[in-house]
């Protein structure tokens, strides 16, 4: 009888064990939007055990990270209000425009050391728990004028492995924000082998949004769970594919995040192909007016100069609240009266539509939000992490997605 009940105990303390590493719950928190709508007090902060402040900016000088775009004064605040909800507070660094320095502070070992001991001193400082990389992209330009060398990958290793030698950079929570596809190597592929990554990484997060948007050919899923069922025309990427891509190359699965997206992208399209053809019924992926951005919500871009100093135009963004705020849907999350809706089974994404304004938006909503949260649970993911925490609409998203998931 004792050999069996200290075998059920093992067996509990492994499945608690398990359990406990695949308990991230966390979201980016945009210090840009604390004074337009989402301060810091509006942050459901029982709902996570991590929460990312975003963004420390690379900057030319290594000894600086620079906190200049996003509200410097409330750090100390978000730090203080995290610990006292026992949520992790970490640092993101980097962003779509801030990255433009990353590879120049890793290309050799003493910018590495120096870039290294700033990030410490930024975590004591700030009396931070976690560090979040998101490099948009190693070996991969992003927003247009990055540094950039067939050597990022492999200095952005040394990076983490100098990082790990300190005795606090020991001590810390340290992820990375990743593309769908593992790191690009020298050569300019996605790397086959990151398994020196998965030493160093606490885990990565795959940011599975901004898979279809205006840069697109036709409207498609902005961040589909699977597109295994799409034609091949149509299989951009997935969070289903890039988990498999990632754990192929050497990342454990209970090491890789899920990212999940509370905002979608809009689209104008003409009626005639929004619709199947002498229906009602929502087409899949239908031609769209490049020329025709729809503005997004308040917090869209309604066109500005970017890190690079060129010119952006209106991106089109819709947050989930955002298109309640636009009449798409309802205060419950439903689709509102007067508008098409459409769900799609392969992505599991679905999509509104306006037609009198003739805006579509590929979107998440419960229903996606529930399914990757499933998919998370049973392929055995750490977690999930969600853009941003201020995109939600009275915890809509993130309940459906932790009623599955713990």
């Amino acid at each position: 009888m004792l050999p069996l009940l200290a075998a059920c105990l093992i067996l509990l303390s492994f499945v608690q064990a398990t359990s406990g590493r695949s308990s991230v719950r966390a979201a980016w928190y945009a210090g840009w939007h604390a004074t337009v709508g989402y301060p810091l007090s509006a942050i459901s902060w029982d709902k996570y055990n991590t929460m990312y402040y975003s963004f420390a900016a690379t900057t030319s000088d290594l000894s600086s990270l620079s906190l200049n775009a996003s509200d410097a004064s409330l750090l100390p605040q978000f730090v203080s209000d995290a610990h006292a909800h026992g949520v992790e507070a970490h640092i993101a660094i980097g962003g779509w425009g801030g990255s433009i320095y990353f590879s120049s502070s890793v290309a050799t070992a003493e910018n590495r050391t120096m870039f290294a001991k700033t990030i410490i001193d930024f975590v004591n400082k700030y009396d931070l728990d976690g560090v979040n990389f998101d490099w948009e992209y190693p070996n991969h330009q992003g927003i247009g004028c990055n540094t950039i060398s067939s050597d990022d990958t492999a200095n952005f290793l040394s990076l983490l492995q100098v990082l790990r030698q300190d005795s606090k950079g020991d001590s810390i929570t340290i992820s990375a924000a990743v593309s769908i596809s593992p790191f690009v190597d020298s050569n300019g592929n996605p790397s086959t082998d990151v398994s020196g990554f998965a030493k160093v990484l606490d885990y990565v997060a795959i940011m599975d949004y901004d898979i279809w948007g205006s840069w697109s050919s036709t409207v498609g899923p902005n961040a589909p769970l699977n597109d295994t069922f799409a034609t091949s025309s149509d299989q951009q990427g997935s969070a289903v594919s890039a988990v498999n891509a990632w754990s192929k190359a050497g990342m454990p699965v209970d090491q890789i995040v899920l990212g999940v997206a509370a905002y979608g992208h809009s689209f104008s399209v003409n009626p005639s192909d929004a619709f199947v053809s002498g229906t009602k019924t929502l087409a899949t992926y239908p031609a769209f007016d490049k020329s025709k951005q729809p503005l997004g919500d308040a917090w869209d871009n309604t066109g500005s100069m970017d890190a690079c100093d060129v010119y952006e135009e209106p991106g089109g963004t819709f947050r989930f609240w955002g298109l309640i705020d636009g009449g798409f849907l309802t205060k419950k999350g439903t689709t509102a009266p007067g508008i098409y809706y459409r769900y799609d089974l392969c992505s599991q994404t679905p999509y509104v539509y306006n037609e009198t304004s003739e805006v579509m938006v590929s979107y998440d909503n419960a229903e996606s939000f529930t399914a990757k949260g499933t998919y998370i649970y049973d392929r055995g993911l750490r977690g999930y992490a969600m853009w941003e925490a201020g995109g939600d609409y009275n915890n809509i998203l993130i309940d459906a997605i932790n009623s599955v998931v713990y």
